[in-house]
């Protein structure tokens, strides 16, 4: 995933995120701001996942929402 498209896209897939990782608060959506490496943080935060797991489901899922929504 290229951060400049997630940050370039962040408004459009934000709520995405959103319903995928329901513990994200809207707050923290705006704060991350497209930023993969907060999201990757406050996903470990959340749920408390280890970093190489959190990573691996957010480029899963990124990757995969990126090609439905046509980027």
């Amino acid at each position: 995933m290229n951060s400049d498209i997630l940050k370039g896209k962040w408004t459009q897939i934000k709520g995405h995120i959103r319903e995928k990782w329901g513990e994200l608060t809207d707050d923290e959506l705006d704060q991350i701001q497209g930023e993969r490496e907060q999201l990757v943080g406050k996903l470990q935060e959340k749920y408390g996942w280890k970093r190489e797991e959190a990573e691996r489901e957010v480029d899963y899922y990124l990757d995969a929402l990126m090609r439905q929504i046509g980027v």
